[in-house]
């Protein structure tokens, strides 16, 4: 990963940090986003001390805010001449409904709309710097439908089913982006990294919080695919594919639904303002 620009949103804990530090630990300059600048600051001097790589920059992004990602892609095209790899790592499960900063519900705003709109930002220098590769972070928990008809869940709103919802929307989003960058050399995929111990439950009550700590694996080990996915050579033709365990897995049949994919990217260009 030499001479490898790298940006990762949202990686200053959890799958995303483990992430940062396996790329960093190949030569790879790392960029990673963060809403809280000393943590990100902190987390900065952890990968260099972790990896001796000091190629490792922070930019303030707030996902659940449109202005302040297109601010983030700004500053990253004005600092960096390239970008080899954009993994779109981070997320959220909201067990009470809320809003973002758009006023748009929060779940669907940051685990889809938010890497909808970075990465139409940034893939002119995707393009500019192929080959290159993009990997969405999903779940094994995708399921049921896209809800056209209430794609914010102002009616029977349910944690769980609204964050497997956002990871639906994130492997429609997948399929037709790498129908729609053929031939540009750009690949992109899907990672089900499996449940870890992160802090994606840490607005979810002390049970669920606890729960995701016990039974998830180290997010080291979940770090591998993305990892996987985002340097080896054996993969750089892979494109439009959901892995699991460095593995191409099936999903279920609504993944592969191309007139819903292509139906919810025309909505989320208007949500987004593209």
């Amino acid at each position: 990963m030499q001479g490898k620009i790298v940006l990762i949103t949202g990686a200053t804990s959890g799958i995303g940090k483990e992430t940062a530090k396996g790329l960093a630990m190949l030569g790879a300059t790392v960029v990673i986003t963060t809403r809280d600048v000393q943590r990100g600051e902190q987390t900065r001097q952890e990968l260099i001390e972790a990896t001796k790589n000091t190629n490792i920059d922070v930019l303030f992004c707030n996902l659940s805010s449109f202005s302040s990602i297109r601010d983030c892609c700004r500053e990253f095209l004005k600092k960096y001449p390239a970008l080899h790899v954009l993994i779109n790592n981070a997320g959220i499960v909201d067990y009470h409904r809320r809003e973002s900063k758009d006023g748009i519900e929060n779940t669907f705003a940051v685990n889809y709309l938010a890497p909808f709109l970075m990465t139409n930002r940034l893939l002119d220098a995707l393009k500019k710097s192929a080959p290159a590769r993009i990997i969405n972070l999903t779940s094994g928990l995708h399921s049921g439908t896209i809800h056209f008809n209430d794609l914010e869940f102002k009616h029977g709103y349910s944690g769980m089913k609204v964050y497997g919802h956002s990871k639906l929307a994130s492997i429609l989003f997948t399929r037709l982006l790498a129908e729609k960058i053929k031939g540009t050399n750009i690949t992109v995929n899907c990672v089900n990294p499996g449940m870890s111990a992160t802090n994606l439950g840490r607005d979810a009550g002390w049970f669920s919080a606890k729960f995701f700590k016990l039974l998830g694996k180290e997010p080291s080990i979940a770090a591998q695919t993305p990892i996987y996915l985002a340097s080896l050579p054996e993969v750089e033709t892979i494109t439009g594919e959901y892995f699991e365990k460095k593995s191409v897995k099936q999903t279920k049949t609504e993944t592969y639904d191309m007139d819903a994919a292509k139906k919810l990217w025309e909505i989320s260009k208007k949500y987004v303002g593209l």
